[in-house]
């Protein structure tokens, strides 16, 4: 669990701004006051006094950005009970699922559909566009998104395509390895496309592809527990819990 922890600290920060205050890595994504995209992560075994608590909110809160923190609970197994004392309270419990190359079991796409990695910018646009639509979020994406997503060095992108009429369904993503871990990422379906092993097909090809590139573990969180059984078919199994925690 320590070493996925490492591999988030090592990957959140890239693209954002960052602050060392107290025992938590403080990371803020400029242009965008989204509290996934704007949060903080905790050293193994910490247990931050009070003042240090105190210190990380009056970071988040100098850029009018929500104090919040994601991390596995078993990296630090004290600090919930600090954080809540302080007065954060918990927004929800994931679970975290992993998956060796072992123990990994292939889904191929349904019939009608075509996974394929995206080629052009248009290709991105309408991928995130349907990933966005899926989680409930904004579906247009500015040329600036497109190009960040173009640029994103390591990250394994793949789409899904209804063959008859060429419509971006869905997509996920497969984040860079790092000493042999990487997170797999955004896997998204369409609501008229859900139910027939889309996701599952997108999630058994980007683990395969980074196990076939080097990862030893391949690691996701899922949002709720259907998604979580989709990814259960593929071979990922229980590892532990991430936490979310946040100061309103």
């Amino acid at each position: 669990m320590s070493a996925i922890q490492a591999y988030v600290r090592t990957t959140a920060p890239r693209g954002r701004e960052t602050e060392r205050v107290g025992p938590f890595l403080a990371t803020y994504s400029p242009g965008t006051a989204h509290p996934m995209l704007n949060y903080a992560i905790p050293d193994d075994s910490a247990k931050p006094t009070a003042a240090e608590i105190d210190a990380l909110t009056a970071a988040f809160r100098r850029r009018d950005l929500l104090p919040r923190l994601e991390y596995f609970t078993e990296i630090a197994p004290d600090l919930e009970k600090l954080l809540v004392e302080a007065g954060y309270e918990l927004e929800r419990r994931v679970p975290l699922m992993t998956c060796a190359p072992g123990e990994r079991v292939d889904q191929p796409a349904p019939a009608g559909i075509r996974l394929r990695v995206p080629e052009s910018g248009e290709d991105f646009r309408r991928m995130r566009s349907a990933q966005n639509t899926a989680f409930g979020e904004p579906a247009e994406i500015g040329d600036e998104e497109v190009e960040q997503l173009k640029a994103g060095a390591g990250v394994r992108h793949l789409l899904a395509e209804d063959i008859a009429t060429k419509t971006v369904v869905g997509g996920g993503l497969a984040l860079e390895i790092v000493d042999g871990t990487t997170e797999v990422a955004g896997i998204a379906v369409l609501e008229p496309y859900r139910g027939r092993g889309i996701a599952a097909a997108l999630t058994a090809h980007l683990t395969r592809e980074v196990h076939e590139a080097g990862a030893h573990t391949a690691f996701l969180t899922p949002g709720d527990l259907g998604i979580g059984n989709v990814y259960a078919r593929v071979g990922y199994r229980p590892a532990g819990e991430c936490v979310h925690l946040s100061l309103s």
